[in-house]
This record gives C-alpha cells, sequence and structure tokens, in this order.
C-alpha cells in the first residue's frame, strides 16, 4: 500500500517535472519566434520605407523636370515672338533705307540733267550765234562767187546746215551711248528704280490697301474714339493702319498683310454697321472676323485642291493655299494663278508621257512661298521650298518650287514644265489685268509709231510688246543715223504710249551684196 502510494507520488513529482520542463521548452521556442517574426517584419517595413522613398524622390524629380520644361516652352515661345518683331522691325528698316537711298538717287540723277540741261543751252546759244554768223558768211560767199539768188543760196545753205547738224546728232548720240555704256551698272539701276517707280502706284495701292465706306462723317469721330482710344484698340488687335483722313466717306486700311487686311476690313464693317464701338467690343468683332477669315482660308484652301485634283496635302499646305486667295501680283490672284499653273503641268506632263499628278502638284504648289513671304525673309522659291522640305515633299517638287523662276538648276523635266506653265500664265493676254483686245491694239499701236518714220521697212513687236524689232533700209539710213533713229523710236513711244515697265528698241540695218559666179 505504502509503496503504491509512494510510486504515486513519484509519478506525480516525474510528472509535474516533465510539464514543467515542455512548458519552459515551449516558452524558449516562442520568444524566439516572435524574435524572428519581428525582425522579419522590421526588414519589410525598412523596405518599404525606402521604396516609399524612392518613389516620392522619382515623382519630384518628374514634377522638376515638368515644371522645367513648362518654363523653357514659355521662355522660346518668348523669344521666337521677340525673334519676330525684331526681324519685322529689321525688314521695315530696310525698305526705309531704300527708299531713302532711292530718292537720293533720283535727287542725284535730277541735279545732274539740270547741269546738263543749262550746259547744253549755253553750247546752243554759243552754236546759234556762230551758226548765224557763219551763214551770213556763206550769203555773201555765194552772191558774190556763184552769182546765185538770195532764195538759191538760203536753200543751198539750209541743206548743207540740215545734213551737218544729223550728222553731228547722231554722232553725239554714239557718243552718249558710249558713255552710258562705260557706267553700266549706274544706269542699270536708274532703269530698275525706274520700273518700280512706274509700276509702283497701282500695284501698291491694290494689295496693300482697303477702302471701307461708311455712312456719315460722324462714324469718323466714333471709330476714333475718346482721344484715340479705339482706333488703337484697333489697330493692336488686328496689326493693320487705319488711316482717317479728310476724303469723305471713306476709312482706309493699310496692311503688307492681306490676310490681316481682309480680317480688318470685315470686323470694321461690322462694327460699322452695329453702331457699338467700343476697346471691349472691338475685341470681340476681330476675334469673330478672325474666325471668319480661317474658315475662309481653310474653305478656299480645299476648294482649290478639289479643282487641281491634287490630292495627299498636308492640312497645313491646304491652309497656306487658302492664304494664297487674298494675295494678288501684278494685278493677278496668286490662288487662281497657282491652280492655273497646276492644270497647265498637267496637261503639259499628259502630252510628254509623265505623271500627272506630279506635274499638277508642284503647278500648285510653286508659289506656296507668297503667302508667308511677307513674314520670313528671302525671295518666294526659297520660302516655298523650304516649306515643302518640312512637309516632306518629293525632291521633284522641292526642285520645281525653287527653281520655277530659275534661280537653281533644274534636276527634273517638272521644274522646267512649271516653269513654262508659270510664264504661260503669267504672260498671256488679259492675264494681268489687262484685256486681249487692248493688248493686241497696244502691239499694233507699238507697230505704228516705229513705222511712221522715214527708212523703216518694218516694225515687229515681240515679248509680249516688251520689245520691238526694227528693220531699216540700208540705202536711206546710214550707221551713224541708226542710232539717232533707235532714240527717236524709244522717244516717241514714250510720248505716245503708256505701259508698265520698259521696251526695249532693236533696230537692225544690214547691207547685202549679191554676186553671181557662171
Amino acid at each position: 500500500m505504502l509503496q503504491g502510494i509512494l510510486l504515486a507520488v513519484a509519478g506525480l513529482v516525474i510528472g509535474g517535472g516533465l510539464g514543467y520542463a515542455a512548458y519552459y521548452f515551449y516558452g524558449v521556442y516562442t520568444k524566439k519566434s516572435a524574435s524572428r517574426d519581428a525582425a522579419h517584419l522590421l526588414e519589410e517595413a525598412h523596405t518599404e520605407a525606402d521604396k516609399v522613398q524612392k518613389e516620392a524622390a522619382l515623382a519630384s524629380k518628374e514634377e522638376i523636370f515638368k515644371r522645367r520644361e513648362e518654363f523653357e516652352k514659355e521662355t522660346q515661345e518668348v523669344r521666337n515672338e521677340l525673334k519676330n518683331l525684331e526681324r519685322r522691325l529689321t525688314r521695315r528698316e530696310d525698305n526705309l533705307d531704300q527708299k531713302a537711298d532711292g530718292l537720293t538717287k533720283r535727287e542725284r540723277g535730277l541735279e545732274e540733267q539740270e547741269k546738263k540741261i543749262v550746259e547744253r543751252d549755253e553750247e546752243s546759244k554759243t552754236n546759234k550765234q556762230q551758226l548765224t554768223q557763219l551763214i551770213e558768211q556763206e550769203k555773201d560767199a555765194l552772191a558774190k562767187v556763184a552769182g546765185l539768188t538770195r532764195d538759191d543760196a538760203k536753200k543751198l545753205i539750209l541743206e548743207k546746215l540740215e545734213s551737218e547738224v544729223q550728222h553731228e546728232a547722231a554722232t553725239l548720240i554714239n557718243k552718249i551711248t558710249e558713255e552710258t555704256k562705260e557706267q553700266a551698272d549706274a544706269k542699270a539701276r536708274e532703269i530698275v528704280t525706274l520700273a518700280i517707280q512706274r509700276c509702283a502706284a497701282d500695284c501698291t495701292q491694290e494689295v496693300t490697301v482697303s477702302t471701307i465706306d461708311i455712312p456719315s462723317d460722324e462714324m469718323k469721330g466714333r471709330i476714333i474714339g475718346r482721344e484715340g482710344r479705339n482706333i488703337r484698340a484697333f489697330e493692336r488687335e488686328t496689326g493693320v493702319d487705319v488711316i482717317v483722313d479728310d476724303t469723305p466717306g471713306v476709312v482706309v486700311i493699310s496692311s503688307f498683310d492681306s490676310v490681316r487686311r481682309e480680317m480688318a476690313r470685315r470686323a470694321l464693317e461690322k462694327l460699322i454697321v452695329d453702331g457699338r464701338i467700343h476697346p471691349a467690343r472691338i475685341e470681340e468683332v476681330v476675334a469673330e472676323a478672325k474666325k471668319e477669315i480661317e474658315e475662309v482660308i481653310r474653305e478656299a484652301g480645299k476648294e482649290a485642291v478639289l479643282e487641281a485634283d491634287v490630292h495627299g496635302l498636308n492640312s497645313k499646305e491646304v491652309e497656306l493655299l487658302g492664304r494664297l486667295r487674298f494675295r494678288t501680283s501684278y494685278g493677278q490672284n496668286v490662288l487662281r494663278h497657282s491652280i492655273e499653273v497646276a492644270l497647265l503641268s498637267g496637261i503639259i506632263a499628259s502630252e510628254l508621257g509623265l505623271d500627272i499628278q506630279l506635274a499638277k502638284r508642284c503647278g500648285l504648289l510653286h508659289d506656296i512661298g507668297k503667302a508667308v513671304d511677307h513674314e520670313i525673309e528671302g525671295g518666294h522659291p526659297t520660302i516655298g521650298a523650304d516649306l515643302a522640305r518640312r512637309f516632306n515633299e518629293r525632291p521633284e517638287v522641292i526642285n520645281a518650287i525653287a527653281g520655277h523662276h530659275e534661280d537653281i538648276p533644274a534636276i527634273s523635266p517638272y521644274t522646267i514644265m512649271v516653269a513654262s506653265a508659270d510664264a504661260i500664265s503669267a504672260a498671256r493676254p488679259g492675264a494681268r489685268g489687262e484685256s486681249l483686245e487692248r493688248y493686241i491694239k497696244r502691239l499694233e499701236r507699238l507697230e505704228e509709231v516705229a513705222q511712221s518714220f522715214q527708212g523703216v521697212d518694218l516694225a515687229f513687236a515681240i515679248q509680249a510688246g516688251r520689245e520691238i524689232r526694227v528693220i531699216v533700209n540700208s540705202d536711206r539710213i546710214s550707221d551713224v543715223d541708226a542710232a539717232k533713229v533707235a532714240r527717236d523710236i524709244s522717244k516717241e513711244i514714250e510720248k505716245e504710249l503708256s505701259y508698265p515697265g520698259e521696251i526695249k528698241v532693236t533696230l537692225i540695218r544690214e547691207t547685202r551684196f549679191v554676186e553671181y559666179a557662171r
């Protein structure tokens, strides 16, 4: 019994010890596991914190880069605007310098001409006195020696003097011509200036000025506004010059940019009809007119593309073509001229078996530089070629645009084709403000003036009336007299006819000797 009790107590003691040991070891294991979990969580927290920190730094850098790009873009736009303003001011200064140089040259030329006239008057007076003395001496000598009557002597002297004066005049003309050849550069500049002066008035008025009728002169005051605020606001919004002078019922809008001028014309007409003219209203109406003009330009470009049957043009090219609707050249609308050149080029290409679509494309775009030549320096062929390169046009198209005035060598037949079509469209009768009937009458009158001179056998007007070939009788006109006849014909043409530019008089004198060998 006691032994059983002892065994039970021993079992309880051993069981308790084993339970305690198990509890102890379980606690140690649990602590180690918890430590490992805590370390793992701490490591994940550090990793997450590093990731969040890197993402925040990256977002901050992206924001800084974005802000920097926006700032650089705004800065570049401001720089471009300043450059455009600088170029415009430079062009305006150049134009003013050219005009000043032209006026200075004209003044010098007039002074020289005045000096020559005074010298010639004095020389004429001296010659007249000498001739009078010679005539009296000849009269006395003839009366004594030949026993002629006074009338016979007078007739003989006059014939002799006429022959001498004609010879001296012809010699003088040859001398002046030689002096002019020695001063070829100065003479060339004078001729160019003269040509510009003769055609500048009508052309400048046609392409730079628009007139608007107003109901009453009271409207002029409303257009000007108090202390000129309305007209200043209008000019600032449109970029044109408004001329309000004493001419009754008319306001003039002046600008070299034809699109701006048309926009300003529409806006001012709307303001006059509306009657409410103040800076805020001016800004609204100008914005509406600008949208209308942009729509008109787009529609004009689309219509031109459809009429010429040219496909695949860039939308910007279509817009530039539409701007040509408001551009004229010597009275000829440039957009209609471009369409005509495209159609002519297509016809020529079909006859030669070449690509008709490519020829039309070259012809339609050949004057595209004129849409922006008032904004960019250079000639319209160069500007147009640069635009074509920007729009990834084919090399044939670029060369046709740049070389249609023979500024650069042609690399394809399309360049020569477009140049020919351009000359046909510009030089044909009636193309530039002159009807066929007036054109023919002018050529006939030119030939009649030349044929009215003695010794002239034939006269032919060529080069659309820019040159006249005169064939004279070699038996009646000598080489010395030929120069005088050519000059007299040119002076008569200047007096009788009105024409732009200049007319070249080419006089031909030929002596033929024919023998037969038998």
